[in-house]
């Protein structure tokens, strides 16, 4: 059966992708062959018609080039003022993008997309100043020739002898919602230019002999029409693949791009991004770092950190692989992400040297099963070095990557020193073997030397030390002595053997030392990582995630580093705490408030402001930005090297993460504070309702008798009446009054008068305030010997007394008997009170103590379920503890500890 079903994951695709279209902008690109075909022309045209239809539109830049056809168009067409730059005594006309992002059309015309703009502005090209604009939701017009495409640099240059410097990174050509291809026959345009309709006069002489040569003009339309026709075919996929109008291919496309320290590396890019843009499919440029390649000097390794940002900005993905060997890295690499085509350069090794040494190619062909391997030439005389082929924008900023000339590290002789040493010293030992044994126990004392040696200090030295052991076992222990002429076949065999078998060891023990550093260093790693994540889960607030992230991030990069974070405004601001040794001061908080805008990385070695002193990186977690990190780096490398760069997005990630799960926790603990008050009030609501109506009403009942009274009532009625209105008063007094000293001591506004009295005299007056209630109950009161005095505050105290005795009447049948004890010890004084009622439900032995809980057992009179809540408050202020539970021969009981801090006074008894 042929499911017909659309696939989900498309579906949620295609959703995802038009709510990102919904939110930003579109781009419109008038797209031409050279300049003069008519761009500027057709986008205001095409400018004047969206204005006929009352849509807002304005033109925000054009370049007319003095064509008086072109200037006509501007008529009718609001033109917002240019930004005005002095640069080396000239004065600039630059786009205005604040202008523009503060007039907000819906369509704006920008000319001359791949411009780079004056030294200080916002963004070193006009592509970025688009991008910021789509950004903002605003329509964009704009126009571009095809020879300003970063891919076709190469070609344009082979094809026109000229080297355009001025590009623009084919992602951001192709995420265009639309191309309309302005196309010229190469006649017709060199007509134009005759006539002085493209440039003046005494220019179009020179650009005749030179870029617009017939020849040129084909190829450049030829090119022109390739890339339109796959915008066109692009197009086309999409819509069958919206319309589930698609073949299913059991795999997808994936091209592998391999590149190396050589000048090859930037042509195979730019042709993989041609192969994977030409078959819609990804591409991955990878680069393995053998242990030779370690070994290179460090400008020709930061021109391979310059090829793998140039693949970055095409769109590719960049890996940096680590391993002994080149192809077998390769090849594992490509089974594991299911690569489908490798692109590489051809094999530089040529005659014995390729068949003795081998070729990565020759063995990516053997071994590389069901995958197309395609090689691309390098053209005759290039230089093979990658250091002098980077691109102009590379070698301007190379200073900013620690490029510098090959320096010997320290120390780096004295392995070669060492080497002597060893072989002299393995010479000595053989000495005294010599004669006793064999020579080929002699030649095994100069391999363990040779071992020792690449053990210890790499390859060069272990060379030396076989080359110099074999040449002191011919001088001095083969036949004939003290010459290096061989007597035996035999003995110049082992020698031959001994050196081959040293320089093997030596290479084999070097690739163990290069590995064993390696995983060092993924060791330390993975250490690293750990450490800070489980430092960032342990941290409880931001002020701690700061902290722990810029003193992990000081120690992995060797850069002063601040975590800035938004305030109630979302304007970043600066931590409140002090800042550490590590932190960073002097951020610029206006360039760190646009990464946190537009989630977008800046400043040093980007393309946004690239002359700030620091690189600042967004803290984003699932495209929410928490906040910015602010990096002053070191060196340039330990940022943007591949394995370092995905080191620190990983940092990034982990610290996002912590700030949102503080932030997440806290937002739950404000949602369980307020769903609590809300129970409260609630609780609150309910209580007083009912407790604050039925006395009400007794009292309006009773006052209403006594003034409607027209002489009939008794005098002793009047008495009853006005007894009622007393006691409903004094009950709703005693409510409000819970309800004031429990907000009293919430607030934590009580102080505490405490001083020593008789717990006698305490318990007392609580007994005579409440002589009314306990009539007909039995009081026992039973006290310590003596008189026992407890450090309080009395008044606090005998109200707790009095809720517990009020509780015990109120839940306890009438005429049951009450006991009071107290114990007293050096360090505290507990006291309690007893019933013989129904007892506590189990379970419900804390509860009894929470704000507002009232017994549902029957007979119980009604409370607001304040007073014990009030005890436990009043015995917690004093430091000391309460507790309700059952007594085994029935009832409840009630008791509480307060500490004695201090010596009680001596009094004697009258």
């Amino acid at each position: 059966m042929n499911d017909q079903r659309p696939d989900p994951d498309a579906l949620l695709a295609k959703v995802e992708r038009e709510e990102a279209r919904a939110r930003r902008g579109r781009l419109k690109i008038f797209f031409g062959a050279a300049a003069g075909v008519g761009k500027t022309y057709a986008m205001l045209l095409a400018a004047r018609e969206r204005r006929a239809e009352n849509i807002n539109i304005v033109v925000g830049l054009v370049e007319t080039h003095g064509r008086g056809e072109t200037a006509a168009l501007l008529e009718g067409l609001e033109v917002l003022p240019p930004r005005r730059v002095e640069y080396r005594g000239t004065v600039l006309h630059e786009f205005d993008l604040d202008g523009a992002l503060k007039r907000k059309p819906a369509i704006i015309l920008v000319d001359e997309f791949a411009h780079s703009n004056a030294p200080g502005s916002r963004h070193p090209k006009r592509w970025q100043d688009i991008e910021e604009l789509l950004e903002a939701g605003i329509d964009v017009y704009t126009a571009l020739n095809v020879q300003h495409l970063e891919s076709l640099n190469d070609d344009v240059g082979q094809i026109s002898g000229i080297r355009v410097r001025e590009t623009v990174p084919d992602t951001v050509f192709e995420q265009a919602d639309e191309i309309e291809l302005v196309d010229l026959p190469p006649d017709e345009l060199l007509l134009r230019l005759k006539e002085g309709k493209v440039y003046l006069p005494r220019q179009a002489q020179d650009a005749v002999r030179h870029f617009f040569r017939k020849g040129n003009l084909i190829a450049l339309r030829e090119l022109a029409l390739r890339q339109t026709a796959s915008r066109v075919d692009a197009q086309m996929l999409d819509y069958r693949e919206d319309n589930a109008i698609r073949e299913v291919w059991p795999v997808s496309e994936r091209i592998l791009v391999c590149v190396g320290p050589n000048a090859l590396a930037e042509r195979l890019v730019r042709a993989g991004k041609r192969f994977a843009t030409g078959l819609r499919a990804d591409w991955i440029v990878v680069y393995v770092e053998t242990p030779e390649l370690e070994r290179l000097p460090a400008a020709r390794r930061d021109g391979v950190l310059r090829i793998l940002r140039l693949a970055e900005q095409l769109g590719a993905e960049t890996v940096t692989l680590s391993a002994p060997e080149m192809s077998e890295a390769l090849i594992e690499f490509a089974k594991e992400r299911n690569v489908t085509k490798i692109v590489m350069g051809k094999p530089s090794r040529r005659g014995w040297r390729r068949w003795l040494m081998g070729s990565i190619v020759d063995t990516l062909i053997s071994h590389a099963h069901n995958i197309n391997i395609y090689l691309l030439g390098s053209p005759q005389g290039e230089n093979r070095t990658v250091d002098r082929i980077a691109p102009a924008s590379a070698r301007n900023s190379s200073a900013g990557f620690g490029h510098r000339a090959p320096v010997r590290k320290k120390g780096y002789y004295r392995g070669y020193l060492w080497a002597v040493v060893t072989t002299l010293a393995s010479a000595a030992l053989a000495h005294l073997m010599f004669g006793r044994f064999e020579l080929a126990n002699l030649v095994m004392v100069f391999l363990l030397g040779v071992v020792f040696i690449a053990t210890r200090y790499g390859r060069g030295p272990s060379i030396l030390a076989s080359v110099l052991g074999v040449a002191i076992l011919d001088f001095f222990f083969v036949t004939p002595y003290f010459s290096f002429s061989v007597s035996g076949t035999q003995y110049l065999l082992t020698l031959i053997a001994m050196l081959i078998v040293a320089i093997l060891i030596s290479h084999l023990m070097a690739n163990v030392r290069s590995q064993a550093k390696v995983a060092a260093h993924r060791e330390r790693r993975a250490t690293v990582l750990y450490a800070m994540s489980k430092d960032l889960a342990a941290s409880q607030s931001e002020d701690e995630i700061v902290r722990t992230a810029v003193r992990h991030l000081y120690t992995e990069f060797g850069s002063h580093n601040v975590v800035l974070l938004t305030d109630e405004h979302n304007r970043v601001v600066y931590p409140k705490d002090r800042p550490m040794a590590q932190s960073l001061r002097g951020a610029d908080l206006s360039l760190a408030q646009w990464v946190l805008d537009h989630n977008e990385i800046a400043g040093q070695g980007t393309n946004t402001l690239p002359g700030a002193e620091s690189v600042y990186f967004p803290l984003s977690n699932d495209d929410k930005v928490l906040g910015v990190l602010a990096l002053l780096p070191v060196n340039l490398r330990r940022i943007f090297l591949p394995e370092q760069r995905l080191l620190l997005d990983t940092f990034l990630r982990q610290i996002a993460q912590a700030i949102l799960r503080v932030r997440l926790a806290e937002q739950a603990r404000s949602a369980q504070m307020q769903i609590e008050a809300e129970r409260l009030r609630n609780s609150l609501l309910s209580s007083i309702s009912h407790d604050l109506r039925t006395p009400l009403a007794s009292i309006v009942g009773s006052a209403s008798t006594l003034a409607e009274d027209d002489g009939r009532l008794k005098p002793e009625d009047k008495i009853e009446l006005s007894s009622a209105i007393y006691d409903e008063a004094r009950r709703m007094s005693s409510l409000v009054n819970n309800i004031l000293d429990m907000a009293r001591l919430d607030a934590g506004v009580i102080e505490l008068n405490r001083q020593w009295h008789p717990l006698e005299e305490i318990v007392g007056t609580v007994l005579t305030r409440l002589q009314q209630p306990l009539q007909g109950r039995p009081v026992k009161v039973k006290l310590p010997s003596g008189i026992p005095m407890i450090y309080a505050d009395a008044v606090l105290i005998e109200q707790v007394l009095t809720n517990l005795l009020e509780n015990a009447i109120r839940y306890t049948p009438e005429g049951s008997p009450l006991d009071i004890s107290s114990e007293i010890t050096p360090y505290a004084v507990e006291v309690a009170v007893a019933d013989r009622g129904p007892g506590i439900p189990k379970g419900m032995e804390k509860r009894l103590f929470e704000k507002f809980y009232r017994s549902q057992r029957e007979g119980a009179q009604s409370g607001v379920g304040l007073g014990l809540a009030i005890c436990r408050a009043i015995v917690e202020v004093h430091g000391g503890t309460i507790e309700a539970r059952n007594r085994s021969t029935g009832g409840a009981v009630f008791s509480f500890v307060l500490p004695q801090d201090k010596t009680p006074p001596v009094v004697e008894e009258e």
